[in-house]
């Protein structure tokens, strides 16, 4: 539930866009060739079904193939699924999203009466901050919840020690409950003391994943809503046909991304399922929201530009880090594959493919 609850904090803000968009009065053009209100409906309508399935279909590979031995967290395949994964989440925030955050923020509609065109690079600020806060985020939310955990007592375990006839007087055994004792009392004496047997570590390698799951879904849920209201509350057919089929492949791919942090997370089937139908229903979510306001809503107005342009610097801001730090740099810095020559071919392969893909759809979106 922890899970859902810091989805659901974030919609308040994307709602809060959709009504500064919506209320902005200020025009930039309005030029209405092409347009086709029956039309782009039909359009938008077949983009709500395709991209809700494309993104479902996504986020449930990893998710359903955990069954499948090849799909295993710990299989050299799903090394390669999440380089792929991890290079679409990256040139979606490089070649996606950060122009047009830079484009939003330097377009001529907010530099009327003279004003200088180039000012400051606001994009790039904020982007760098997001990037910097998240980092923060990252580092406190692991560390609360690792040291929430290992703070806890862990009497059962302590009983059962105590109740097996002549296992006190055991040096291993001995050592057992020394270690569990300094966990129980949270008195760490360094990350050797609170992490002492596998079982800990991994432990703690999934709150890990966890955090990462949270904060990545957090960035593709902002970008998924911005651009769902911009396409839902378009009226030419001519710009949404494209876009349809493009941006069905861009949430299937987003959606191995997060669908493989879920799945290494180890969340309860509950909040896997939640966290799931956050990510396919907000772009069809965004969508309708556009549609609802498409009568009042000019993406040429000045507080669209800038509203959309501070949530896709903030978004990808987030997408670039995670996707370098929190995902390429954990797994590229692992023994297994510094030590495997073809898994790490087929690892770059895979990056490579995954980023690329990525950018050739930024042709058509």
């Amino acid at each position: 539930m922890e899970a859902v609850k810091h989805t659901l904090q974030v919609l308040p803000w994307l709602l809060l866009f959709a009504q500064l968009a919506a209320a902005s009065t200020s025009n930039c053009t309005n030029a209405t060739d092409g347009t086709d209100s029956r039309g782009a409906m039909k359009l938008k309508l077949i983009a709500i079904a395709s991209i809700l399935t494309a993104g479902a279909a996504g986020v449930l590979v990893p998710v359903l193939g955990r069954s499948m031995a090849a799909l295993h967290p710990d299989g050299d395949i799903f090394f390669a699924v999440k380089a792929f994964a991890a290079g679409v989440i990256l040139a979606t925030g490089m070649v996606h999203i950060l122009p047009a955050a830079f484009d939003g923020l330097t377009s001529p509609c907010l530099h009327k009466g003279g004003r200088d065109r180039n000012g400051f690079p606001f994009a790039g600020l904020i982007a760098m901050s997001a990037a910097m806060a998240t980092m923060v985020i990252d580092s406190l939310a692991a560390g609360y919840y690792t040291r929430s955990h290992f703070s806890k007592a862990q009497p059962i375990d302590n009983q059962e020690i105590y109740e097996q006839p002549g296992e006190e007087e055991r040096p291993g055994r001995a050592q057992h409950v020394h270690m569990h004792t300094h966990a129980t009392h949270g008195h760490p004496h360094g990350e050797a003391d609170v992490i002492s047997s596998p079982e800990e570590a991994s432990i703690a390698d999934t709150i890990r994943h966890r955090v990462v799951s949270q904060v990545l879904e957090l960035g593709i849920l902002v970008h998924s809503v911005i651009i769902g209201v911009s396409l839902g509350a378009s009226v030419r057919p001519a710009t949404i046909r494209p876009l349809v089929g493009a941006l069905s492949f861009h949430q299937f791919f987003e959606g191995i991304g997060l669908g493989g942090c879920i799945l290494q997370a180890n969340f309860k089937m509950r909040a896997t399922i939640m966290m799931a139908m956050f990510f396919s229903l907000t772009a069809p979510v965004g969508i309708a929201l556009g549609i609802a306001i498409s009568s009042s809503y000019n993406v040429h107005s000045s507080t669209a530009l800038v509203v959309e342009g501070v949530f896709n610097s903030a978004s990808a801001g987030i997408l670039i880090y995670m996707s370098l730090v929190d995902l390429l740099a954990t797994d590229f810095n692992k023994l297994k594959l510094q030590t495997n020559t073809k898994l790490q071919l087929m690892t770059y392969l895979a990056l490579f493919i995954g980023a690329g893909l990525m950018s050739m759809l930024a042709i058509w979106a």
